[in-house]
């Protein structure tokens, strides 16, 4: 439809321009003058500032329109002899509100030299001295200046070589109103056998039977062989708008006595706006048609753009229909392009859902409605009817190249296959339709754990030593279940307090899979990967050597529990790690101290030095020595903790790239190999 659209208007403009085209062929514009779309020749429009006091910087608005070519006025039989003419046109003055001036006024002008005619002075585009170049005007005079000689600011001039005019009418006498904005037709003849001209002006196209002007002159003394006609209007001190809606030129060589030269069925119309009538070869513009060649060429014309129109319609709807069904077929070609998508979609577990259902829901993934970010996706709050309250998680854009992002696929993959534990976020649904990918979970009311555990709210004063006791426990047998009770063995990769959400009772569930890995119960050795995760949260071994395993995820556990005691961040602002800080507190044998002051004291020191110990003993340096998940949630109930050593212990560590690096460690901190001392070694 917007293509549509876009025709429609094409045709519109085009139509305009053809219209305007013909009209103005033998037409020349100046200054302000131009053709508005509803055909009609505009002179001055209203200023954007009113020039009331004469400002040389505000130069006044010009506007001028003239035959294309010069007009032969005197006969070359007799050079005291002039052919005689008649114009007719209709043209409208709408003045500014007040405070603002009115305009100058309008004015028919026959000049010998348009390059004469000033451009940025003079009243009516008129000079208002004397010039060496003739010409000959009728003004419709809106302007009082006594200073020139003028009667009122309505009234009719003649003209002749000075804008001082030789004769006048007050147009308020004969009931014409040059500023009411009403449509005025003015006729106007001169009769070289009678050496007279006259002016008809009236509100109707029917013309007055009076003349409210008659003034013998003598042409042949102010015109040249060869003349210019038009119209000319400004704004030099006020502000109107200037237009001209018809408008008719004929001459005439020879003239009979009484004969009509009346203009609006001429067919030999030498100036005509807007109609296109032929012109005569007398005067080299062109040869005379009739009418009714004039309305057949129309026809042609409109028949031309109605077929022209209907073949845009039709190829627009077209391109619309081609469109849609591509951007169709691109929708279902990309889900199909992953199997885990594929085997989804025909076991039917989780609910794939419609994208406008999701939409819908989020009320066009408004951003008011947004819970969490990540560096892939963001969360939404939404209410699904069939789910009830859920986070919508929704992924960032997919590539150019069309691939699904690996975290949506590889967290959908590992959903699936753990739906059933409590401490999981559960999984009610998924959606990939074009570059949308979605994952619908239940809604956890309590958020993350990082946001209450971090912020001084009413939430984090709730948040007691049992109730972090208990998150913790969650989490751990969310890890157990994970590493050691489902079908294949999954390593999270990312446990982290931010990953972990809880409910209304402050339960913790454990989620986000994007980084989860996926292994069978036999696989004896796992391929490097680039470390994924979160700094402050990795295994040193899994930084260098890019193998994680089940020993990776504790470690992660171990900053965790740490981070759940003391209310620290697993590195500050100021780079101090919370696993160096805490071994240094064992080491001064002040391992108390490192307890949350926001528990204010109400716990049981020998529970929250337990939780510390068994922190520390999961993120110990050495993976052979960290406990499995099971040992560690056994520890945090009240089990027996294994002895620490006094000081952090210093472990070397083999890097798998390159091949041959010397084992590290001691004294070889510094090497290239080393783990960097602002996140897993303690400061000299």
């Amino acid at each position: 439809m917007i293509l549509h659209t876009q025709f429609f208007f094409v045709i519109i403009i085009l139509t305009t321009i053809l219209t305007l085209t013909s009209s103005s062929k033998n037409l020349t514009l100046i200054g302000s003058a131009h053709f508005s779309i509803n055909n009609t020749i505009i002179l001055t429009q209203h200023s954007t500032t009113c020039n009331n006091n004469n400002n040389n910087n505000n130069p006044p608005s010009i506007g001028r329109i003239l035959h294309s070519y010069p007009i032969q006025f005197l006969n070359s039989s007799s050079s005291n002899a002039t052919v005689s003419f008649s114009t007719r046109f209709t043209f409208k003055i709408t003045r500014s509100q007040p405070p603002c001036l009115p305009g100058d006024g309008i004015a028919f002008l026959i000049a010998s030299n348009p390059n004469s005619l000033p451009h940025s002075d003079g009243y009516l585009g008129l000079p208002d001295s004397p010039v060496f170049d003739p010409f000959f005007a009728i003004e419709f005079d809106t302007f009082y200046n006594p200073g020139l000689g003028d009667i009122n600011d309505n009234h009719l001039g003649v003209d002749v070589n000075s804008v001082i005019s030789v004769a006048s009418v007050d147009l308020i006498k004969h009931g014409i109103d040059l500023k009411s904005g009403k449509k005025i037709t003015v006729w106007i003849e001169y009769r070289d056998p009678e050496k007279t001209i006259r002016v008809w002006v009236g509100y109707s196209d029917t013309k007055p039977r009076n003349s409210i002007l008659t003034i013998p002159i003598d042409v042949s003394k102010i015109f040249q062989k060869f003349m210019y006609v038009g119209f000319s209007g400004s704004n030099s001190r006020g502000s109107s708008t200037h237009s001209i809606e018809r408008l008719q030129f004929r001459v005439f060589e020879s003239l009979t006595p009484n004969v009509q030269m009346e203009t609006k069925n001429s067919r030999n119309c030498l100036m005509c706006f807007p109609e296109i009538p032929g012109v005569s070869e007398q005067f080299g513009i062109g040869s005379s048609t009739d009418h009714r060649n004039n309305n057949d060429r129309v026809f042609e014309i409109a028949f031309v753009m109605m077929l022209l129109t209907t073949i845009l319609i039709f190829v627009a709807i077209v391109l619309v229909a081609y469109c849609y069904c591509s951007r169709r077929r691109s929708r279902k070609r990309n889900c199909k392009q992953n199997p885990h998508l594929q085997r989804f979609n025909e076991i039917g577990v989780p609910k794939k859902m419609k994208l406008n259902e999701i939409t819908l829901a989020t009320k066009g993934f408004d951003q008011n409605r947004i819970i969490g970010e990540g560096a892939s996706s963001i969360v939404y709050e939404a209410n699904i009817p069939s789910c009830g309250n859920v986070a919508v998680k929704r992924f960032s854009k997919v590539s150019q190249t069309g691939s699904f992002g690996n975290q949506f696929a590889t967290e959908l993959a590992t959903m699936v296959g753990c739906l059933r534990h409590k401490n999981l976020v559960q999984l009610h649904g998924w959606c990939c339709e074009g570059t949308e990918l979605v994952l619908v979970y239940e809604y956890m009311p309590n958020g993350s754990l990082d946001k209450i555990l971090h912020k001084r709210t009413n939430a984090n004063r709730l948040l007691t030593f049992d109730k972090r006791l208990n998150i913790l426990l969650g989490v751990s047998s969310a890890l157990v279940y994970l590493h050691e009770e489902c079908e294949r063995q999954i390593i999270h990769r990312d446990v982290k307090t931010c990953n972990i959400m809880l409910d209304a009772d402050f339960n913790a569930k454990l989620g986000d899979f994007g980084l989860a890995e996926v292994y069978e119960h036999s696989a004896r050795e796992r391929d490097a990967t680039l470390p994924a995760g979160t700094m402050g949260y990795l295994a040193p071994e899994y930084v260098y050597s890019g193998v994680p395993s089940v020993k990776t995820d504790v470690f992660s556990f171990g900053v965790v529990v740490l981070e759940v005691a003391s209310g620290q961040r697993p590195v500050n602002e100021d780079g101090v790690v919370v696993t160096d800080w805490v071994w240094d507190l064992w080491e001064k044998k002040i391992l108390i101290a490192a307890a949350d002051p926001n528990l204010m004291g109400r716990f049981d020191k020998v529970d929250m030095e337990r939780m510390l110990m068994a922190g520390l003993v999961c993120v110990h340096p050495n993976s052979q020595k960290r406990p499995t998940m099971k040992e560690a949630g056994r520890m945090l109930r009240g089990g027996m903790v294994p002895e620490l050593p006094l000081k952090k212990p210093v472990v070397k560590i083999q890097s798998v790239v390159p091949d041959r690096s010397p084992k590290i460690g001691g004294d070889e901190l510094d090497t290239p190999w080393s783990t960097p001392r602002t996140h897993f070694s303690r400061a000299n």
